[in-house]
């Protein structure tokens, strides 16, 4: 028995809660995976894991034993990154998760610049704005836009977005400009619904000007959970949108998106990188995340 495999094994399977997806994740076989933990246990002569057919509970032993596995498992990544040359040329395969209009229009532009400087790094990328299980899909770190409701993340503030209110031309020659933020509850006018992470409701518009402040529920005939998806309804008239200044610049410039609401503003969308406190931010996460803040910067 590896005792280094056996237990990161260990470890994967307490945070997955499954032998099937520890083994997805480490790119072993489900089998694999049980004879490495079972191998551990009778090293140990305890007990670690409770097995059901439909779950797989730690132990009060196997809690303990998790905790010092954890921290000795991240002793071992520090042993390595700690090596001047894993510093400077660091390498592997980074997985990250990024909302698709970020992707687009200002990562993949500077990806060329980052290869470049870190040329060993292979990224595994996803690209949209679902809300990602990083234990259970092996994801090293996300970027998202917004408050991280998930307090088992550690998050780092990298940034953040100004915001603004737009329509398409072809919406306001057909339902016309609206001067306040409440005329777009009015039933001739239409905003585009941005659809909330893991739920079927659409987010409000929350907005202030010299301290009155509201919240504006538009009606809406299409609601979407892609950014760029939302941005297009948005440009063939299909309501006003609350887009990020980055992805409705350029559209500004053409003449494709008008703005609305001189005087009302919005509140800032924080930026962050996330990743699980339980997993070790290794030298190509740390160059990554320096890096795209500097490009926020």
């Amino acid at each position: 028995m590896d005792r280094f495999d056996a237990m990161q094994a260990f470890a994967r399977v307490v945070e997955t809660g499954s032998f099937t997806k520890a083994a997805q994740t480490l790119h072993m076989s489900r089998t694999s995976v049980t004879q490495l933990v079972q191998q551990l246990e009778a090293r140990l002569r305890a007990k670690l894991l409770n097995r059901t057919t439909r779950q797989v509970k730690v132990t009060a032993d196997g809690a303990a034993y998790y905790e010092r596995v954890v921290r000795l498992l991240a002793d071992l990544d520090d042993a390595d990154g700690s090596l001047s040359s894993a510093l400077a040329s660091p390498s592997g395969r980074l997985r990250v998760d990024v909302p698709s209009p970020f992707a687009r229009m200002i990562l993949m532009p500077a990806l060329p610049a980052f290869h470049a400087r870190y040329p060993e790094i292979q990224f595994h990328m996803g690209v949209s704005d679902r809300i990602v299980d990083l234990v259970g899909d092996n994801v090293d770190c996300v970027v998202r836009g917004g408050k991280i409701t998930d307090q088992s993340l550690i998050a780092r503030r990298i940034g953040e977005l100004r915001l603004g209110a737009y329509a398409a031309p072809s919406y306001l020659q057909r339902a016309g400009t609206p001067s306040h933020p409440r005329e777009l509850e009015d039933s001739h006018h239409r905003t585009v619904g941005f659809l909330r992470a893991r739920s079927d409701t659409v987010a409000t518009l929350a907005m202030q000007r010299a301290g009155e402040r509201i919240d504006v529920q538009g009606r809406y005939v299409i609601a979407v959970d892609d950014g760029n998806a939302y941005l297009v309804a948005g440009l063939v008239g299909m309501g006003t949108l609350c887009l990020p200044y980055y992805m409705a610049e350029a559209h500004l410039a053409r003449g494709e998106l008008v703005p609305l609401f001189d005087g009302w503003r919005f509140e800032p969308m924080p930026l962050y990188v996330a990743f699980p406190p339980n997993r070790h931010v290794s030298a190509k996460v740390r160059v990554f995340i320096d890096w795209v803040t500097d490009l926020l910067a």
